[in-house]
């Protein structure tokens, strides 16, 4: 039976609301304030065709999720609202999507079990905080499987062409692999259910065709900034072609580990992250494909659709194979994900529902004693006040869904991951995030009346788009930012008299000794908020884990 409406609809609200606290923590280092960054030089600029990092050119990820976060600074400003609130909007896109997905071929049941399955997966929830690529890559993708299954099932016209424009945003998004978690699913559901014929069929060769069509503005502009100009010094070389970076380094280079941006490829890498981040569903989902793949092998209660396993395999293997892993890539396919665990949800026989109500139940209490360890670890502001929200929750949960049912496991789930991701995004990630030196120097910056209107100077000497707190400062900086890569580049900027600069407190002390005189005008400590360790956690010795950063006048 489905979930009554009333209920889903709460459950539903609930679920937007964990993954809206990610909107207040501040944008975190590394990619999300390079991306920031990125997108408020378009912004500012006007120039929707060059991508631009560290003051150069700069060739690694597509336009389009740059152009949407320009876009949204345009009409809410240059702020952490402005870069993540167009994300939160394309992640709930995904969710709708993946309702109607499920409605095609699945129960209401089904459907809504997938909605709530998806808003509540622990990693859709911290990309919802930290964004990148993937919650614009997520309604991208499963809009264009449901458009083009649409098709299959004999929908008119409008959604080829539709599931094609998806398809080309997704494309101008990540690249080529895109049609992986697009097509397979299509392709391995025609085969097992004997529509193989639907791999001549014209119309899918056009949506090939309108896809690449869709795909030319992100050609154009890679053209223009890179292939016209050959002389350009891009990965330590001249002549490279943007163009075939799109096509084949970004995607093969990375998938066998030959690009110019390089990673250390562990084939099990995604089995164990996906336990913690398809959290708090993470074995119902390997239960559901297992089963899934043993009733195809012996040939009997086959799934209405197989392009949800298809995708999901598919793409889970193409990850595990590639010389480049990380966490998030499998977010794309977390709307495949849930329907294949709502699926196997929905079957449940009334003693198995009991078994799995109880162990989620666990799983939930586990979530929710972590939440509190994680506060007595941390002691950050306000730890009374989060400690009285998860007592409040977990009893408020556990008085609303007390009876074995499946929605009563929904709903304690949904609890659950509320704890977690209030806990994280309004207690948590505050406090860690102070030790964002880009940010807090910026923002002092900003305020002091003598300072406010000074352009920096980010010092932060080498090549390539470098790392460190730079970028948090440049998004979060008000007056301009300019970055001096070498010590020649330096001098040549402070011909015209001393400047603010910021910098690493080493290399504070190198340009003192190199003929640059400085006065420090504040120090901040500084720590990789995304890489946590136990000596950053507990206060007594976060002190040994920081490194300063320091804004400083120099001439």
């Amino acid at each position: 039976m489905p979930i009554n409406d009333r209920l889903f609809y709460a459950l539903v609200a609930v679920g937007i609301f964990l993954n809206a606290t990610g909107l207040f923590p501040p944008i975190m280092e590394l990619d999300g304030a390079l991306y920031a960054c990125i997108a408020k030089q378009m912004a500012q600029t006007g120039d929707f065709v060059n991508l631009y990092a560290v003051g150069t050119d700069w060739l690694d990820k597509p336009h389009f999720p740059f152009w949407i976060a320009a876009l949204s600074y345009r009409i809410f400003g240059v702020t952490t609202f402005g870069y993540k609130f167009p994300a939160l909007l394309a992640f709930l896109g995904s969710v709708a999507y993946t309702y109607r997905f499920a409605r095609l071929t699945y129960s209401k049941a089904v459907a809504q079990l997938a909605t709530l399955v998806l808003l509540t997966a622990f990693h859709g929830v911290l990309s919802n905080s930290d964004v990148r690529a993937e919650p614009y890559l997520m309604p991208l993708i499963i809009g264009a499987v449901y458009h083009f299954y649409r098709v299959f099932l004999k929908g008119r016209f409008y959604h080829l062409v539709l599931g094609s424009l998806l398809t080309g945003c997704a494309l101008m998004t990540k690249g080529v692999f895109v049609l992986i978690p697009i097509g397979a699913g299509l392709i391995l559901h025609w085969l097992l259910t004997g529509h193989w014929r639907e791999l001549l069929n014209w119309r899918w060769y056009l949506a090939v065709v309108l896809s690449f069509v869709f795909t030319l503005p992100e050609i154009y502009c890679l053209y223009q900034q890179f292939d016209l100009h050959p002389e350009k010094v891009v990965f330590g070389k001249t002549g490279v072609s943007g163009v075939k970076f799109f096509f084949w380094d970004s995607q093969f280079g990375r998938f066998f580990n030959t690009g110019p941006i390089k990673g250390e490829g562990d084939k099990f890498f995604f089995v164990h992250t996906l336990l913690w981040a398809f959290l708090p569903w993470s074995l119902p989902l390997y239960v559901s494909v297992g089963q899934a793949i043993t009733r195809l092998i012996k040939r009997k209660d086959a799934l209405p659709e197989y392009v949800s396993l298809g995708s999901g395999l598919a793409t889970f293997a193409l990850f595990s194979l590639s010389g480049f892993q990380l966490p998030h890539y499998l977010n794309i396919v977390f709307p495949f994900y849930a329907i294949l665990t709502a699926q196997y949800l929905a079957r449940l026989t009334p003693i198995a529902l009991r078994r799995w109500t109880i162990g989620q139940t666990v799983i939930g209490l586990l979530i929710t004693l972590l939440a509190i360890g994680l506060l007595l670890l941390v002691q950050p502001a306000h730890m009374v006040s989060a400690i009285v929200w998860i007592i409040v929750i977990t009893l408020a949960t556990f008085y609303f869904f007390r009876h074995i049912s499946l929605d009563s496991l929904l709903g304690r789930m949904i609890g659950a991951m509320m704890v977690l991701a209030v806990t994280l995004n309004l207690f948590l990630y505050p406090t860690f995030l102070q030790y964002q030196a880009g940010m807090t120097a910026a923002r002092y910056a900003n305020e002091q009346p003598a300072q406010a209107n000074q352009s920096t100077i980010l010092y932060e000497p080498g090549t390539g788009v470098g790392g460190g707190s730079f970028w948090s400062y440049e998004f979060y900086a008000t007056a301009p930012t300019y970055y001096a890569r070498t010590d020649s580049a330096l001098r040549k900027q402070l011909l015209s008299g001393k400047k603010q600069v910021f910098l690493t407190a080493e290399d504070a002390d190198s340009l003192g000794k190199r003929g640059f005189t400085l006065r420090t005008l504040a120090v901040f400590p500084y720590f990789h908020v995304s890489q946590l360790t136990y000596g950053f956690l507990n206060p007594a010795t976060r002190s040994q884990t920081l490194s300063p950063y320091i804004l400083a006048e120099v001439k």
